[in-house]
């Protein structure tokens, strides 16, 4: 071990052991402290002033912006931002923490890790956004299940939410700048120092292919000080990250189908196909671009047919947003779903599902597509029995109740959170430690479905006039009404009882 000891631009102390090299980039060599509670990440290039300010900025402003804030800390496990600037000798490198465990492969590829030789790398994003290389080539005990790729996305999307709303932009974001861990439903954004501020720090570079968004594709032969040449920026994120989204949920890219534009010409075929003639493949009305299943290896299906598998079984909240950013908004970006859209419509997506019956079905969970005889998508298999379906109400304080077009799907040992106990509570990263906690749960005994009261001071029993103290359970029946809450904002249920 030959350990370097050096000062960073704010005067702290940093070591690091330049005797073997930790990782290596498109930009950077990547090195361990002697205790791997951080690398150091030297740039092989010169930094010029416009890049330097750039990383000042972000080890210094930008950072505390995201991180001195309410609900700061909740950032430190979903982004791996750098925290120091180090120059010497010319030469600049930055002080970037190191990755949680999890976020490193347990078992990596099938037959003992023989076919790939991952395990200990780490968990890119790439593994688990394509039925191929999860179908093909990992352990099925890296995969994680359905519910856990919802959890994915949900943190994904609020850490680019957070990063917009600080007026930054990541510029490639894709499953390459991701690591996700499908095995606990965690997800962390890196290579944060090419982020981009519009009208002072332009993007280093424009992307990742499968990501780029069209009008970036569709100008990139333009010079780049040409008004009409489009860069990354907030809205070239906001079309990645539905990309990402519908990958990490369908397996397959939302415009990579069968039509070809160009036979003989690759490169100018992938620039139309991602750009000017970017088309949907799941589009309702124009069905030229659909996966040519004949072409395609076993590995990719049966995920790659969308006519088995539509992207409407991500439920109606998630098909609505889809239907925006890959039809309405694919060639009008400021018409693209925000990722404070994505992260609502996620959340409540969350309490749509239900687990599959099937004990061999790799996906446990499917979203109610709110018919009588609810089928999970993935193995076919028909859920049966009596299924509560919740539909939450919110008082405006003056004994009125709005729909908040919100649905809560009953399953055994399912938990109610305050967030559905009140209108005014928000699941993010502002959440206090007791808002964390569940306050009732779910549970189907002696052939009834019964509410188990925890916490709730308020609950009652509207339909048959009663209370139902802490401690007490509740019976549900079709067409019943439970208030959770009587405070301005509180909610109310209203009980159907699906017979499937």
């Amino acid at each position: 071990m030959s350990i370097v000891k050096l000062t960073t631009q704010d005067g702290s102390p940093i070591e690091f052991d330049d005797s073997k090299m930790a990782g290596s980039g498109g930009m950077k060599d990547v090195y361990f402290a002697p205790d791997r509670s951080y690398v150091v990440a030297w740039f092989r290039k010169p930094q010029d002033f416009n890049s330097l300010e750039r990383l000042k900025n972000i080890v210094g402003p930008y950072r505390e912006k995201i991180f001195n804030q309410p609900g700061g800390e909740y950032w430190t496990n979903l982004f791996r931002w750098p925290t120091k600037l180090v120059q010497d000798n010319g030469r600049t490198a930055i002080v970037v923490p190191t990755y949680e465990q999890n976020f490193f492969f347990e078992f990596g590829s099938k037959n003992n890790d023989t076919l790939l030789g991952i395990k200990g790398r780490e968990k890119e994003g790439k593994w688990f956004a394509s039925a191929n290389h999860q179908q093909k080539h990992l352990d099925p005990q890296e995969r994680g299940d359905w519910l856990k790729y919802l959890a994915i996305c949900i943190k994904i999307a609020r850490a680019a939410r957070r990063m917009h709303a600080a007026g930054l932009a990541h510029s490639d974001l894709s499953y390459k700048n991701v690591l996700v861990d499908p095995r606990t439903g965690n997800a962390c954004m890196i290579d944060i120092d090419g982020l981009v501020v519009p009208g002072r720090f332009p993007p280093d570079v424009l992307g990742t292919p499968d990501f780029i968004a069209p009008e970036v594709m569709r100008t990139l032969k333009l010079p780049i000080t040409d008004p009409n040449r489009s860069l990354p920026r907030r809205e070239t994120d906001q079309h990645a990250l539905a990309v990402l989204i519908y990958m990490y949920l369908l397996y397959r890219h939302p415009l990579r189908g069968g039509r070809v534009y160009d036979t003989s010409d690759p490169q100018r075929d992938e620039e139309l196909m991602m750009g000017e003639k970017a088309l949907f493949i799941e589009h309702p009305e124009d069905r030229s671009n659909r996966p040519n299943l004949r072409d395609l290896k076993p590995s990719f299906l049966p995920y790659a047919d969308v006519a088995k598998l539509p992207y409407s079984l991500t439920g109606p909240y998630l098909k609505a947003l889809f239907d925006r950013a890959f039809i309405d908004a694919l060639h009008d970006p400021h018409r693209r779903p925000t990722a404070d859209e994505w992260e609502h419509a996620l959340v409540k997506t969350v309490d749509l599902v239900q687990p599959c019956v099937n004990p061999k079905c790799d996906h446990k969970w499917f979203v109610f597509d709110n018919t009588t005889h609810p089928v999970c998508p993935f193995c076919k298999t028909p859920y049966r029995g009596l299924l509560p379906v919740l539909n939450l109400y919110s008082s405006d304080g003056k004994g009125n109740f709005r729909s908040d077009n919100h649905r809560l799907m009953v399953y055994t040992n399912q938990y109610l959170y305050p967030w559905h106990v009140s209108r005014k509570v928000t699941p993010n990263e502002k959440l206090t430690t007791e808002q964390r906690k569940p306050v009732a749960y779910f549970v189907f005994h002696q052939g009834k479905w019964l509410l188990i009261n925890q916490t709730l001071a308020g609950l009652k029993d509207v339909t048959a006039n009663k209370p139902v103290p802490p401690s007490q359970a509740l019976e549900l029946t079709d067409g019943q009404q439970v208030l959770l809450s009587p405070e301005d904002g509180g909610r109310l249920l209203h009980i159907q009882m699906v017979k499937a």
